[in-house]
């Protein structure tokens, strides 16, 4: 039975839920208190590592990774011990109090920077690969783990392949068998939910300015970005797009049952609503009603488009896993997409709710 990875936030309603859940859930992921930006979002509001540590004991049975999954911190930061030595004392008190299996990471820098100011603590915590590492091969698992070992923390129990591997289910299976013969404990990951472009041309650099944004040497301008040049822009001009990305939907989880031990579900900057909706959709393995609305990156497309999911051919999933890309001479996701989507009518937005005067 594949388990899932969802995101924690402290929220005592949201604890139950997931406590009612467990059984179903392999891990939490969820970025540390304070105001310092050392994950992989942006925009997301400061808590108390009190809260975080009492809420996260609500849903015990399941392992806790934080996240350090920011492509880069400041150049000085690898350097300054005292801001070392402060985050590991946050990864300490949480480890103390039985909350914390390991981190999630995409700066190597970074990380050996911590296991250098406090070895026996980072020795007992595990180092996840983030996602945006982008292991695509069987050959990048060993390196990675190799990586993670000589710089002082545990490797990695579970390894997070890169999301375009969702529709690869040939080079997918190629490296489940080989990582059973090799590492039999090592439970592989896949991301469900995110909703990206296929291959996305842009993710590299939107990572990397999200840390530039995070660092405070630099504003925040990805959305401005991505409505300009990027992701939304070629939404708009290419909707069928959306049925490429690589997202797994959930009545297509069997599917991967042998390929993968856990799902990963993301979308922590969207609340707590939307996280129950796609964690009970994936748990329940079916979803009616507008596929977008489950995906994490398209979350403002579904309120222009209404994807029914529950119309998307039986066959889906095992056509677009046997894509050539040949789009400017196939119709598929065309015609797919024009027998299961319409617009959605205009709505207009309650500007005090969001903090802005209209």
């Amino acid at each position: 039975m594949i388990l899932f990875d969802v995101p924690f936030l402290p929220d005592a309603g949201y604890a139950a839920f997931l406590r009612e859940r467990s059984s179903r859930l392999h891990s939490l992921h969820f970025r540390l208190a304070g105001e310092m930006r050392l994950d992989s979002r942006h925009g997301v509001d400061a808590i108390r590592e009190e809260e975080l540590r009492d809420r996260l004991r609500e849903v015990p049975g399941v392992r806790k990774y934080a996240l350090l999954n920011s492509r880069f911190s400041a150049p000085g930061r690898y350097f300054d011990t005292v801001f070392l030595r402060g985050l590991t004392a946050s990864l300490a008190r949480l480890a103390a109090a039985g909350q914390l299996d390991g981190v999630v990471f995409a700066d190597h820098y970074l990380l050996q920077a911590l296991a250098d100011v406090d070895p026996g603590l980072c020795a007992g915590l595990e180092a996840v690969p983030s996602v945006n590492c982008l292991i695509d091969s069987f050959e990048g698992i060993v390196a990675w783990r190799q990586y993670v070992a000589a710089s002082g923390f545990r490797p990695p129990a579970k390894i997070i392949l890169d999301r375009n591997l969702n529709r690869s289910l040939t080079r997918l299976g190629e490296i489940a068998a080989r990582c059973r013969e090799r590492y039999p404990d090592l439970v592989l990951t896949l991301l469900g939910n995110e909703g990206c472009l296929s291959r996305c041309p842009f993710k590299l650099a939107h990572d990397a300015h999200i840390a530039l944004a995070n660092t405070g040497l630099a504003g925040e301008r990805c959305g401005a970005m991505n409505d300009s040049f990027g992701c939304r822009r070629y939404v708009a001009a290419h909707p069928e797009a959306v049925l490429q990305s690589p997202l797994i939907r959930p009545e297509d989880l069997g599917r991967y049952e042998g390929l993968a031990g856990v799902v990963k579900l993301c979308g922590r900057t969207l609340g707590v609503a939307f996280l129950q909706r796609v964690i009970d959709a994936y748990l329940t393995g079916a979803f009616s009603g507008n596929l977008l609305s489950l995906a994490d990156t398209t979350d403002w497309l579904a309120e222009q488009m209404h994807v029914a999911n529950e119309l998307l051919p039986a066959d889906f999933l095992e056509t677009l896993a046997g894509c050539d890309r040949a789009c400017a001479t196939c119709n598929y996701c065309r015609t797919v997409l024009a027998g299961c989507s319409k617009k959605q009518p205009l709505r207009l937005k309650d500007w005090r709710r969001q903090g802005k005067v209209a």
